[in-house]
This record gives C-alpha cells, structure tokens and sequence, in this order.
C-alpha cells in the first residue's frame, strides 16, 4: 500500500468498496462510493464502480456515473471498462464505438485491451474498417497477437474475408485461435476447402485445435456433405480433449443427422457425457428429417421430463413433424401447450403453426393463424402462399403473391420457389417466363434456390430444354439443384442421363441424400431397368448407410414388376420395414395388368378395395384385366361391385394453355365454343393417318358395346380435343403442351405419335406420372411407360 502511494483510507475505502460489489450490494457500494471525499477517490474506485454496473448488466448506470465523473479519474482503463459494458446492453453498441472516438479525442492512449474490446463490439464491417488504422498506427498489430486475432475475427464476421485474410497473412506471431478466425470465415463463406488448408497448415504448425477448431472443420464436413471427412475429424475429437466438449459434440451430432446417418448420430448421442438443449434439438431435427415421428415424440417428451425450458423446446420443429405426417392431433396439442405459455403470437411459431394446418389440408386453420398475426413478415406471407399451393390451389396462391406485393414487401427465395411451383403444377410456361423475368430484375436470379425452382418449373411445364439452359447458366449449384435435374430427366423418361446426372454429381463432390436416390430409381422404373434399379437401391443402403423410405422402396417393387419379377416384388414386400400403402399395390396392380397376371391382380386389388372404398381405379384396372383375357362374367362381376358401392371411374380431363389461358377438355367434349373446328381438325387427320396404315385399338374402348360406338369413343378422348385446339391456335412449328390428368391409353399414345409426324410439331403429354415427348412419330418413352 506504501510503495504504490496510496493514502491508508483511500485504500480500506476501496477495499470496502470490492467487497461490496463482489457480494451484489450495488446500492450500498454506490452509496459509499459517494460518500467518498473527492480526494480520498481515485481511478480505481471510478473503474471498480463501473465494472460493478457493468458486471450486473446496469449499463445505463454505468455510463451515467462515467459521464459526471471528473476527468482526472479517467485513465485508459475506465474507458475500456465503459465501452465494455456499452457493447454488452442490448441496442448500445453504437454507443461503445463512438465512446472510443471520444476517447481518442480526449488524447487518451488506447491500450491493446481498449482496442480488442472495440473490435469486439457487433457493430457494421465500416466500423471495424475505421478501426483498424488505428491498430496499425499504435503498433498493436505486431505486437499483440490478441489485436491481430480480434480484428481477424471481426472481418470475417462481417464477410469481409478478403481483408480478414490480409490481417492474417501480416500476422507475425500466429496461435490457435487465429487459425480457429480465419478457418470460421472461410466455412461461412462456403470456402470448403480453403479452410480445409488452413486447417492442415494449422496442424503443421504444431498448434493444438481447440473446440472452436473442431467446430469449423465439422461445419464443412457439413456443408459438403463429406461423412469421410467428418469421421476422421471424430477420430481426431475422439483423441483429444474435445471429446467430452458438448459444443464439439452438437457438431458431429448435426453431421451425422444431415448425412442421413442415423445409427451413428443415435450412437453418439447415447455416449455423450453431456447433453444440452441444442443436443436435443439436433437429434429431434435430424429424425423429423427422416420421418421417423416416434422418436421424434419421445425426444421431446424426454425434453420435457427432464426440465427444460419450456419456452426453448422445439415446438417449430414439432409443428413440421405433425404437418409431415400429417398428424392434426399432435399439432392441436402443440398449438395448445404454445397458447398456454403464451408462445403462439411469435413469429416463428406462428409461422410454424400456418405450416403444419396447410399440411394438414385444413387450410381455413392456417388462414385465421395467418389472420391473427399481428405482424405478418415475408416469411409469413410465403408460409401462407406455400399452403395454398400445397393444397391445390394455385389460383388463390397467385392472388396472395399480388397481396403481398401490394403489402410493401418483398418477395425472397423462398417466396419465389412457392410461386414457381404455382405456375408448375398449372403448368402456365407463360407465367413461368414472367416470373423468371421478374427473378432477374429483383436480383434473386443468382440464388441457387431459385435456379433449382426455375429448373423444376421448366421441367414440369414440358420444356425440358429451357431446364437444362437453367442448369447449365447457373452461377453456383448445389445439391438441391442436382436433384431438380436429374428428376428432370426421370420424368422424361430418359433414365441414361439421369444415372449420368448422378455420376456427374459424384464427380463434382456433391453427396446423394434421399431425394437424390428416388430419382434416380424412378428414372430406373420409367425405363424397366430393374438390374440398375436393384444396384442404386443397394448403394444408398450399404455405400452411403441411407435408411430407404416408403417411397424407394415403391419405385423398386414398381420396376420389378413392370418387368415381370413378381417373386422378387413378393420378397421386396416382405422385406420393407414400412406397412404396405395405395401406392404400392396400386403400381403391382398396374404391373398385373401388363402381364396379364390374373391371380396377383385379385390380391392387389382386393387390398385396394380395403384401403381405399371410396376409389373406383382398382375396380376398374381388375375389369379391364378380366375383359381382355376375355372372361366377360368376371369382368361384369366387378364394375357390378363398384356400382353397387356408388363409385365412379375418375374422368378423364386435359388442358391446354394459350394466350396465358387454360383451356380444358373432357372425353367428348361438347362445351368449347370452337368444337366444331376441333372435330374437323381431328377428321382431316384422322384421314390421313388412315393413309399411313393406321388400325384404333379398341381393346382400349368401351367394353361390351359395338364396334361403331368402340371407335367413335377413342375418336375424342381429351387429350386429342386439346392437341387440336393447340393447332388451330397456334403458329405452325411451334410445340404444344398438354397436360393430362390420367395416363394416356395405347390408342392415344398411338395416334399422338402418328400426329406429331404429321403435322411436324413437337408434341409433349404430361400424364399422371410422367412426359411423353411426341416428335417426327416417336416418343421419347420408347413405348415403355
């Protein structure tokens, strides 16, 4: 006390003063420090009191004291103290920074803590631009590596990763964390493997990684999707200290849940010493991903248990496992629980909450959501317009979009990929063109997201070559537009550039995940190659350790049955670990009805019938079945059944669009006010499809009437009302586009075919499961669909 100069009550004052504070007594502390004689405080007691405020998070009080304090009492450190305790409270960080001007002005030195703690504020990328002359000026850059490392740090948080690697070449003495500083900028900047070297450099050097280290790396695992990598890097945690960090651990728990390894992600789970919120959200997240619900509950039930902040639980997360199902009843009891905590007004609750109803198909809940949000955000409107379009109605889902519009907000990524899907599914190429105009003057043109979109629209609009334009001029691509293109291909039937596609995916290091796999089988089972379709079912099973969904499952038993293997679709049914659907034995069904196989026919059908009394197709297919084995009695058997349980065969319907209009036909149409044309158009070519040797298949007409009334019935089947209404109307060598709701019959595919070299247009038919390109007497199907 002697040596420093301090006077004996100067000093137990200021001691009195610590204790005080060290307890929390800051009412008394303050009370004491004012009771001070000017002389007796000292710089000391001002930068005690205001780390006392600081430390209880009172900065307000701080900065007050601060202002009224004289400035003889201010050094270097009561300064840092003030910005500190300025850039901590919420809203004041602008505050801190401009604290630090004054400090300068004042002719007050900053030392190397004054400027980290400046540099540390989360303030804008212009204000640590500003900062760093001042570094350089003090010669703090050379000689503090915790300058170098918080000014690195700050560049890279604000994106400015060209100056952020500058600081990090000039760095002279170089530890951990500014390895950990500039790996972090390079992994948020999508710089795989930048930061990939910088970590091997790190290693070189000799320098420790830290958590932060672990972390980084594992982010780009992550983001390339390369579970080699992310499982060396567990090897690498598995021998350090890291290994029991939750922090690093959250990490490799999100690889393993977003490379669809489940087995390895449950594993480590269950050994973690230490499991925290984030932990939990990770594994709910990644089952909700892989649709396996149960687990999913009973994460969140044991979130619960255990007392968790109920406010923090992963209610969102919940909301869009119940939509997925769909499950109404789980998400009303969410909805419920948010109501009670007071939860259900937030945004991304709310959000969640227009999601899952509109999933649900109870549209009008997601609207009176949508209704009592007092703060609708883009995020909502999107949520909204996404809702429509998922339930079918595109229209409405338009009409939202100009709402929104006329709302003053402006329409992102994801509100132009629902709208895209919009014009998709009407399939209106013409407002599909506009939006892809608008995508560019808003400037969301180089978004991947929205490049993917616009492939898909494309592709479902049956303009295949436009989509692979979009592929081919995108800017970046990712997985998401991988998958668009090789389903691209799938529904055109052209399955060797799909595999292609996918091999093309592999070499550009782009990890398959799920969606990628369905593709790529569909695109198997539109062609029949089921010895293909067998190879990439077992490489997403054994080679990427995927889990096949319901769906991969259906495209193989599809495949094999579309050619005939029936005892390897009996064993592939046994094997699935799912329960059997509609949708599976409606593809054995159709495959029955190929091959003529009476007996697995009446087996499939007879599971229809149980799992879907109110559908008429399975009757039908059965009856056709029946009528062209030529057993009649049975045939009438079953159409008696269907009418007896009052169900009617689906009608058949196509649509056409022109001058941004659709026009739809039924069979037989009557109601197009240009009908009369449309019947003419079709006799002139049926004439001369006559000359070219042209026979109608009338086992594809009505059964049991005469041959008169058989071949007037195939003569305007829908999509030949449409296909000739498109040629009146439009210039001659344009293509025309016809969508169709059903799949086209043997007869029609015929005649389309004859037509397109006719008439010397491109014609493309998009059914119910997939396009058939028509051009020059061909179809792209190869008569295989």
């Amino acid at each position: 006390m002697v040596k420093t100069g301090f006077d004996p009550a100067t000093y137990r004052l200021n001691l009195h003063l610590h204790l005080l504070i060290s307890s929390g007594r800051l009412a008394q502390a303050r009370d004491l420090f004012d009771r001070m004689a000017p002389h007796r405080r000292n710089a000391f007691s001002l930068n005690r009191m205001l780390s006392g405020y600081a430390r209880f998070g009172q900065a307000a009080a701080a900065h007050s004291l601060f202002l009224s304090s004289p400035p003889r009492l201010r050094d270097a450190v009561t300064w840092t103290v003030m910005m500190g305790a300025l850039a901590a409270a919420p809203g004041r960080a602008a505050d801190a920074v401009s604290l630090f001007r004054d400090m300068l002005r004042e002719g007050v030195a900053p030392d190397r803590v004054a400027v980290s703690t400046v540099l540390n504020v989360p303030a804008d990328s212009t204000t640590t631009a500003s900062l760093h002359p001042f570094a350089v000026k003090l010669g703090l850059l050379r000689s503090s590596v915790v300058v170098c490392n918080t000014l690195l740090d700050a560049y890279c948080k604000h994106g400015l990763l060209s100056a952020g690697r500058r600081v990090f070449r000039e760095t002279p003495h170089r530890d951990a964390i500014t390895y950990n500083a500039i790996i972090m900028g390079c992994s948020k900047e999508g710089l795989h493997g930048e930061a990939l070297d910088l970590f091997a450099d790190m290693r070189r050097a000799g320098l420790g990684a830290t958590q932060f280290t672990f972390s980084s790396v594992l982010t780009v695992a992550t983001g390339t999707g390369d579970l080699r990598l992310g499982r060396q890097v567990h090897a690498l945690v598995a021998r350090s200290i890291s290994a029991c960090n939750v922090f690093v651990n959250n990490s490799l728990l999100d690889l393993y849940s977003k490379c669809d390894c489940l087995g390895e992600m449950e594993k480590l789970f269950d050994e973690m010493p230490e499991r925290d919120n984030v932990s939990y959200n990770v594994m709910i997240a990644g089952y909700a991903w892989s649709r396996c619900a149960g687990t999913v509950l009973r994460l969140f039930r044991e979130m619960q248990l255990l007392g968790f902040d109920r406010q923090a639980l992963p209610y969102a997360t919940l909301l869009s496992v119940a939509g997925s199902l769909p499950h109404v009843g789980i998400g009303k009891q969410i909805h419920a629980q948010l109501v009670l905590l007071g939860l259900s007004s937030e945004d991304l609750v709310g959000n969640a909450l227009i999601d899952m109803y509109s999933k649900c198909g109870m549209l009008d809940a997601a609207k009176a959501n949508f209704a009592n949000k007092n703060d609708k955000t883009g995020v909502s409107w999107t949520a909204m317009i996404t809702g429509h379009v998922q339930n079918g109605r595109q229209e409405e889902a338009l009409q939202l979009f100009c709402d929104m519009r006329r709302a003053g907000l402006s329409p992102d990524r994801a509100t132009f990929s629902s709208i895209i899907k919009a014009s998709s599914s009407l399939a209106m190429i013409g407002l599909g063109r506009q939006l892809h105009s608008y995508l560019i003057r808003s400037g969301h043109m180089s978004s991947v997201f929205s490049g993917s979109a616009l492939l898909d629209m494309y592709a479902k609009c049956g303009c295949l070559d436009e989509a692979l334009q979009t592929f081919d001029e995108m800017p970046e691509r990712n997985s998401i537009s991988w998958n668009a293109v090789i389903s691209a291909y799938a529904h055109y039937g052209q399955a060797k550039n799909a595999i292609k596609m996918f091999e093309g995916m592999l070499r550009y290091g782009f990890n398959p995940d799920s969606v990628t796999f369905l593709s790529v089988l569909s695109a198997c089972s539109h062609n029949g190659l089921a010895e293909e379709c067998m190879k990439y079912f077992e490489l997403m099973k054994h080679e990427y350790g995927m889990s096949p969904w319901k769906e991969h499952y259906s495209c193989v038993i599809d495949t094999l049955g579309r050619v005939g293997h029936f005892d390897k679709v009996q064993k592939m049914l046994s094997e699935m670990p799912f329960e059997d659907d509609p949708i599976i034995w409606s593809s054995i069904l159709h495959s029955c009805r190929i091959h003529g196989n009476q007996d697995l026919a009446r087996v499939a059908a007879e599971k229809l019938f149980s799992m879907g009394p109110t559908d008429a197709t399975p009757y039908v297919i059965l009856s056709n079945i029946y009528a062209k084995a030529g057993k009649w009695e049975d045939a009438a058997r079953v159409k008696k059944t269907m009418r007896d349980r009052g169900l009617r065969k689906e009608s058949g319907y196509s649509w056409v669009e022109f001058k941004q209009k659709i026009y739809s036909f039924s069979s037989n149409d009557q109601t197009n006010p240009m009908i009369a044309e449309i019947k003419d158009e079709l006799e002139r070519l049926y004439k001369e499809m006559d000359k070219q040797g042209y026979k109608p298949d009338t086992s594809c007409a009505l059964h049991q009437v005469d041959d008169d009334l058989k071949l007037e019935s195939l003569k305007y089947h829908s999509e030949r009302l449409a296909i000739a209404f498109a040629l009146i109307n439009t210039p001659p060598g344009t293509p025309i586009r016809v969508m169709k709701n059903l799949s086209a019959c043997l007869d029609c595919h015929a005649v389309i075919k004859m037509m397109s070299k006719i008439v010397n247009r491109d014609i493309i038919v998009r059914d119910s499961s997939r396009f058939h390109h028509f051009k020059d007497g061909v179809c792209s199907c190869g008569d295989y669909w």
